[in-house]
C-alpha cells in the first residue's frame, strides 16, 4: 500500500517513518542518569588512606595521645600513693600492672608519666620543627650571605651530639621542665633547618616560583604562599622523626637521673627507679619500657605510611 505524497495528518510514529534506517540505527543513545552511591564509611575511608601497618601506628599514636590528656583522671590511685606493702608485685585484680619498688601502683604511675613523656616530647618537637622551618625558609629565599651565615651557624650546632649537648646544658643549669624542653628543641633545630632549607631551595628553582619573583612579589609572600604549602608533607614526616628522637633523648636523660625529677616521673624515670626488679621480671620495669617501645613504633609506622602516600602522590602528579 502506497503512502500519500502530501499528508497533512500527523500521526504518532511518523518521525520514524520519515527517518532512514541508518539514522535510526546510528542515533546516539541517551545516557542513563548516574545514581550516586552511598558514601564510604569511616573504616573504609581510613583503609583507603592508611595501610594495615599505618592503621596500627595511627591507633597506637592516638591511644597514647589520649592517655596523655586523660591519664591522671582515669588513674586508680594517686601517682605517689603507697597503695601496697608488697614491692615488685605481679599483676593482680587490685594492681593490673603490679607495684613498684615502694609498693605504688604501676598503672597509675604510667598514666601520670605519659603526660611528661608525650607532652614534653611533643612541645619540644613542635619548637624544633617550627624554628628550623622558619630559618630554613629565610635561608632559601634570602641572598647568599644570609644563607651562608645561617647554614654555618646550624652546621656548628649539628656537629655537637644531641646527648652531649643535653648533658652539658643540664649539668650547667640544672634540670627542670622548661630546661628539658628547651635543650631537646635546641638539639634538633639544626636537623629541621637542614631538611627545610633543602626542600625550599629545590622549590625555589621551579617555574611558578620564578614567575612570582618576576612579578615582583616580596620574599615573605613567596615563602608563605609559593614555597611553604609545597613542603608541608615532607616536614610532617620529619616532625614525626623529631618527636621519636626527642622521646628517646628525654627517656635516656631520665634514666641517667637528669630528666624529670621526683616526685614527678616520666617513663624513663620509671625504668630507672625499678631497675632492681629486672632480675625478677617485675612488670614495674617492663611496662614503662614497653610503653616507650609502642609509642616510638607507632609513630614510625605512621610516618612510613605518610611517606608512601607522599611518594604515590608525587608520582601521580608527574
Amino acid at each position: 500500500m502506497n503512502r500519500p505524497a502530501n499528508s497533512s495528518i500527523h500521526h504518532p510514529g511518523n518521525e520514524l517513518y520519515d527517518m532512514g534506517l541508518d539514522e535510526i540505527v546510528n542515533e546516539p543513545a541517551i545516557p542513563a542518569p548516574e545514581v550516586a552511591g552511598p558514601k564510604p564509611g569511616v573504616l573504609k575511608r581510613l583503609h583507603r588512606r592508611f595501610s594495615v601497618l599505618g592503621l596500627i601506628g595511627l591507633v597506637l599514636v592516638v591511644f597514647w595521645m589520649t592517655i596523655a590528656v586523660i591519664g591522671p583522671w582515669i588513674a586508680p590511685y594517686k601517682s605517689g600513693a603507697l597503695s601496697s606493702v608488697d614491692v615488685f608485685a605481679g599483676s593482680s585484680h587490685a594492681f593490673l600492672l603490679g607495684t613498684d619498688y615502694l609498693g605504688r601502683d604501676m598503672l597509675s604511675r604510667i598514666l601520670y608519666g605519659t603526660r611528661y613523656t608525650v607532652g614534653l616530647a611533643l612541645a619540644a618537637a613542635l619548637m624544633a620543627s617550627l624554628i628550623g622551618t622558619f630559618f630554613g625558609l629565610i635561608a632559601a629565599v634570602s641572598g647568599r650571605w644570609v644563607d651562608e651565615i645561617l647554614s654555618r651557624l646550624f652546621d656548628a650546632l649539628i656537629s655537637i651530639p644531641s646527648k652531649v649537648l643535653a648533658l652539658v646544658v643540664i649539668a650547667a643549669f640544672g634540670s627542670s621542665i622548661p630546661m628539658l624542653m628547651g635543650v631537646a628543641a635546641l638539639a634538633y633545630i639544626p636537623g629541621a633547618f637542614r631538611i627545610s632549607r633543602s626542600l625550599a631551595v629545590n622549590l625555589m628553582t621551579l617555574e611558578y616560583v620564578q614567575v612570582a619573583r618576576a612579578r615582583g612579589e616580596r620574599l615573605f609572600y613567596i615563602a608563605r604562599v609559593e614555597v611553604l604549602p609545597n613542603m608541608i608533607h615532607p616536614m610532617l614526616a620529619d616532625f614525626g622523626l623529631r618527636f621519636v628522637f626527642i622521646v628517646l633523648l628525654l627517656s635516656g636523660l631520665s634514666f641517667l637521673g637528669l630528666g624529670v625529677q621526683p616526685p614527678n616521673a616520666d617513663w624513663g624515670s620509671l625504668v630507672r627507679e625499678n631497675i632492681g626488679g629486672l632480675a625478677e621480671g617485675a612488670p614495674a620495669v617492663m611496662m614503662p619500657a614497653i610503653a616507650i617501645a609502642t609509642l616510638t613504633i607507632g609513630v614510625n609506622l605512621l610516618i612510613d605510611n605518610l611517606r608512601r602516600r607522599g611518594g604515590r602522590g608525587q608520582g601521580a602528579a608527574q
